[in-house]
């Protein structure tokens, strides 16, 4: 029997997978059964390498062939056990020797004519690998994605003869190289391009300082995504955990790009349409969905009434746990999930309410239906509500509307994020329990202030905590150690209620 490893993910979690080969003797042709709960993507590789033995000028003995995927009781899925599956039989037929093969992680799908296509999840299967002082094989385009890890011992091939004359001696593979180190980053455009809304940037520094989550509500054309566009460019670098946590999940996810990590933080910019599944994961393999996409980064959510009321209520949860977990019949699977929601919204259907050059003759009823498709629970995990008026033409050509560059407001904001971590290793958004009552600390004058404001705005206690963490961060962007009146105000300026025109 023939045993070589392979690798597949529950969520952030590897699992090696042994592939096992059998001959049996005893028939008149050959016969050829995968079993160990593979699903019809792994069955479909004997047919593929049939294929790819014929094109070899190979063929498989008269014998019964048997792969057993174990552990049996693990769902195996994916394209990604065709190499292991191949190259176990090619051990069989003493082509490749397998005290040499079974030092490897082997995955990578092939292709009728021998080569090796790209798959998911190299990345965290290299660092698996590494971890585990086994090498990995794979195909040649991810090479430099499996380098990425910190691994040297990898084979990273084009097509399957390769592999074969490289255990031979005939032509040593050379070990990948990092090509791109800083190939994925993102322009995001300047916050200096936004005519006028002062406030609106305003809160959009607060939400980068402190990780908090932002609402912004006004008429259709006031620059509501132009302003979430430019969160990324204000927000500081990703710290090397945080490019290797974020491109695991996108390996995982199959969007990394092969040739760098995810160097910028993500934004994932989510159409209304989405499913409860595109957005939280799932699927018949349990894939990571936009949220976990958006882990370390921006989850912008455009149009937010329009919806569907069970898909925004899957946010709730990993807004205060930072994961997700998903459940299906045969796997539970957990992805991070510390995303920063920026929303967006118009005040009614039609966006004009309040508009007295607009107006409509089904308001406010028809605006208040609106508003109501987004639940209480949700609004009250969203730190930041800000209202977002139509630009003045008069400001469209006034140089002097365009306020401060992103490069400008990007120093305050590493400053007081660089302030928190200090003081407390994260986000104010993220302080909780015994670490909030220690950090946040308010005078008996702030205390009856901050009481007295959310009994008259019928405040929950979830939102009062969000007051305490919001107005830390106000004060951190001063600069300060302790909170003052100022930042406690502006800090409860930004709660939902009695928001003029808009209601909400």
């Amino acid at each position: 029997m023939i045993s070589l490893n392979s690798i597949i993910f529950n969520g952030m979690d590897a699992t090696k997978i042994d592939v096992q080969i059998q001959m049996s003797s005893g028939l008149s042709k050959p016969e050829f059964n995968i079993i160990g709960l593979a699903d019809r993507a792994v069955k479909e590789s004997a047919e593929r390498i049939r294929n790819v033995l014929s094109a070899l000028n190979l063929s498989l003995p008269p014998k019964r062939l048997t792969v057993n995927l174990s552990p049996a009781d693990v769902e195996k899925s994916g394209s990604h056990f065709d190499l292991p599956i191949l190259c176990g039989i090619l051990c069989s037929l003493n082509i490749l020797p397998e005290s040499e093969l079974s030092k490897y992680i082997i995955l990578g799908e092939i292709g009728l004519n021998g080569s090796i296509a790209k798959t998911t999840g190299v990345l965290p299967a290299s660092v698996w690998a590494n971890n585990n002082n086994l090498g990995i094989i794979c195909p040649s385009i991810q090479g430099p994605e499996a380098r990425w890890a910190g691994h040297t011992n990898i084979i990273a091939a084009n097509h399957v003869l390769e592999i074969i004359n490289h255990f031979k001696g005939t032509q040593i593979l050379p070990v990948p190289q990092i090509i791109n180190p800083t190939g994925n980053s993102q322009n995001v455009g300047d916050l200096a391009e936004v005519k006028g809304q002062t406030a609106a940037k305003r809160a959009l520094e607060i939400a980068a300082a402190g990780g908090h989550a932002m609402l912004m509500i006004g008429p259709p054309g006031s620059g509501k995504t132009m302003i979430a566009s430019r969160l990324p460019g204000i927000m500081p670098e990703m710290t090397a955990d945080e490019i290797l946590e974020s491109s695991i999940i996108y390996s995982i996810a199959g969007q990394l790009n092969s040739q760098s990590l995810v160097f910028t933080r993500p934004f994932r910019s989510v159409h209304h349409t989405a499913s409860a599944v595109a957005l939280s994961g799932g699927g018949s393999d349990a894939r990571p969905g936009e949220i976990s996409l958006a882990h370390n980064g921006v989850l912008f959510l455009d149009e937010l009434p329009e919806f569907s009321r069970t898909t925004l209520e899957i946010l709730r949860q990993p807004m205060e746990g930072g994961k997700i977990m998903i459940s299906r019949a045969k796997r539970n699977a957990t992805y991070p999930a510390r995303f920063q929601l920026i929303a967006a919204m118009n005040p009614c259907p039609c966006g004009h309410l309040g508009n007295p050059e607009n107006a409509c003759s089904r308001a406010p009823r028809c605006a208040e239906a609106y508003q109501n498709k987004i639940s209480g629970p949700l609004l009250d995990r969203i730190d930041l509500h800000v209202d977002v008026d139509a630009v003045n033409p008069w400001e469209m050509n006034d140089d002097k509307a365009q306020g401060e560059s992103s490069a400008i407001i990007r120093k305050r904001v590493i400053a007081a994020r660089i302030k928190q971590l200090n003081r407390q290793g994260k986000v104010n958004a993220h302080l909780d329990g015994k670490d909030l009552e220690n950090i946040v600390v308010l005078n008996n004058e702030l205390i009856q202030f901050l009481n007295a404001a959310a009994e008259k705005m019928g405040m929950s206690a979830r939102g009062y905590n969000r007051i305490k963490r919001l107005a830390r961060t106000i004060a951190d962007l001063r600069n300060s150690d302790n909170i003052e009146m100022e930042d406690l105000a502006e800090a409860l300026s930004y709660r939902p209620i009695n928001r003029g025109k808009y209601g909400i």
